[in-house]
């Protein structure tokens, strides 16, 4: 397990009740921005009055200059009309365009502070069950996949409320017949639409799913590059990510045929209903049609009428265009709130501490008891205490529950039952140190991993820390000192001299309490005897050490060995 950095843990999401369901959630995000979101609609409606008075003038101009042979030095007033109309219109969209992208922004932001929140409940564990790569894409594709959604969609559809009300007026005023064609013609494009995209929230869910898990095995084919080529197996990884790859190409064309199918059905209704629209008017002003009120047409009024049908199915071939953004938000969106909805253990959902329990010199285990999903219990009903200063191991079979105990007192795991207190506080609460199996280091520099958990440390304190951990004469090997590269995977570092980096941590925050797992396994004699060496400087700095092992020499060090079996906690 990951090297957890010695911060406490923080607080997760207060999301209040937790929706059941995607669009919900979107709804519930959407009310944090109404007002940003309201004025995305509001702008939106404008450009669409705007657009109304263009054409209006357009059309009168072309009346003036056409049948009533005015000059158009005449018409320069209406020529600076249209010209401030369009004008208009663009600022108009302009507006929504930013207000659009702002509430979008801050709802992304939300979004990923409640993502980040829960990840930081998280135990090292927990975490490690999901990818880097599955994680970092829902980071960031599956929340930039609510963009379209809160920045286009869901303005344009309060939009397409109010602009074709608008230029449906306009045309009933002008003539009622032209009115009632785009009047019967609208509902059927949001129909079809509907039916189309019945679907598209379970493919863009799958589309989500396989993008994660073809960045998890990428990602894991190449931390592993170097031992695939050693057992020859680089053909059989480049084979799998092929498949794999396959898969997500499949998968990113059926998203696509449904998103351009939903465009073209649209555009195809669309066209008719404004082809309808232009040959009534060409015949009535020809005087083939004398149906109601088609013999009162005039050049103005029919070009107006004309200039105006595809405007009035503009914002509906736009919802069209972002329905594909409301699939993919949707199928997004339920992944998001499967990760948001994750049982996290928090502190402030601890029970009320009895008086021993604040004792804050010892750390007490009262009838705790830990299961998982699908697994009989790892610890039934334990309890033990625990001093300050105290130097503890834990022993027993695999998987027996050491890891689980040293979870419980991280805070990384809530148990079923019972109550953990750790100096007189919730387990997590209080800064401490920890050592996994597998040391966590960063890209950068030996100051760089050192100073996470003392961003303020000098250089001579970071020299002091590992020259306690015996990585002072390996240092001072490097030519550049403090500030020689290090890799995620330790490139240039053995996996002992990784391990006492990261114990160097510990020394260089002064925790009081540092839990250790397995710290010496795997490692050679040389390695194992370093971290010995900085364990027996711990306990002599009053430090309270407890870690699980198997290895006799280290257990030599503890001041009192617990056997951990069969979900008992007993003393050797």
């Amino acid at each position: 397990m990951e090297d957890a950095l010695a911060q406490p843990r923080s607080e997760t999401a207060r999301t209040g009740a937790k929706p059941r369901h995607g669009r919900t959630w979107l709804n519930q995000l959407a009310k944090a921005q109404r007002e940003t979101i309201a004025l995305t609609v509001a702008a939106g409606t404008l450009a669409g009055v705007f657009t109304i008075a263009q054409m209006g003038l357009f059309a009168w101009v072309i009346h003036q200059a056409v049948v009533e042979q005015v000059p158009l030095m005449a018409l320069s007033a209406e020529f600076a009309g249209v010209a401030l109309a369009m004008a208009l219109r663009a600022l108009a969209q302009g507006m929504q365009a930013q207000f659009a992208a702002r509430a979008s922004r801050k709802i992304r932001e939300r979004v990923r502070q409640q993502l980040t929140e829960v990840w930081q409940g998280l135990s090292p564990a927990r975490l490690k069950s999901s990818s880097a790569a599955t994680l970092s894409t829902e980071w960031l594709d599956q929340v930039e996949a609510l963009h379209g959604y809160f920045a286009r969609f869901l303005p344009q559809l309060a939009i397409c409320g109010a602009v074709p009300l608008l230029i449906l007026g306009v045309v009933i005023s002008l003539d009622w017949l032209a009115g009632l064609f785009l009047l019967l013609s609208a509902p059927l494009i949001p129909l079809f639409m509907a039916l189309i995209g019945l679907g598209a929230e379970k493919v863009n869910q799958q589309h989500f799913k396989v993008l994660g898990r073809l960045s998890g095995q990428f990602l894991d084919k190449v931390r592993g590059l170097t031992t695939l080529q050693l057992f020859g197996a680089t053909h059989q990884a480049a084979g799998k990510l092929q498949e794999r790859s396959e898969q997500f190409r499949r998968v990113t064309m059926k998203t696509l045929k449904v998103a351009f199918l939903s465009s073209a059905v649209l555009e195809f209704f669309a066209s008719v209903a404004i082809a309808v629209v232009a040959m009534y008017i060409g015949f009535g002003l020809l005087g083939y049609i004398n149906i109601g009120p088609a013999d009162q047409l005039t050049l103005f009024s029919g070009l107006f009428v004309l200039l105006l049908a595809p405007e009035f199915f503009q914002p509906l071939r736009q919802l069209a265009q972002h329905y594909h953004d409301r699939a993919a938000a949707l199928g997004a969106a339920e992944l998001l709130l499967a990760r948001l909805a994750t049982d996290v253990a928090r502190a402030d959902q601890a029970p009320e501490a009895t008086h021993s329990e604040r004792d804050t010199s010892i750390i007490q285990l009262s009838d705790v008891s830990v299961s998982y999903p699908g697994a009989t219990g790892v610890l039934n009903r334990v309890s033990c205490k625990l001093r300050r200063g105290q130097c503890v191991a834990l022993r027993g079979r695999s998987g027996g529950g050491k890891s689980t105990l040293l979870h419980l007192l991280a805070g990384f795991v809530a148990p079923n039952g019972g109550a953990v207190s750790v100096f007189g506080e919730p387990p997590g609460l209080r800064r401490f140190g920890w050592l996994g199996q597998s040391p966590f280091l960063m890209q950068g520099s030996w100051a760089d991993n050192l100073k996470l958990v003392a961003p303020a440390a000098t250089d001579d304190a970071i020299l002091s820390a590992l020259t306690l951990v015996g990585l002072r004469p390996l240092l001072e090997s490097r030519p550049e000192g403090l500030y020689s590269a290090v890799t995620e995977q330790g490139a240039g570092l053995s996996g002992g001299q990784a391990r006492r980096l990261s114990l160097a941590r510990v020394f260089l925050a002064d925790f009081d309490l540092v839990l250790l797992d397995e710290p010496t396994a795997g490692l050679d004699e040389v390695s194992q005897q370093g971290i010995i060496d900085a364990l027996t400087t711990l306990k002599s700095q009053g430090k309270t050490l407890v870690f699980a092992t198997h290895h006799e020499r280290l257990l030599e060090l503890a001041d009192r060995t617990l056997w951990v079996e069969h979900g008992a906690l007993r003393d050797a």
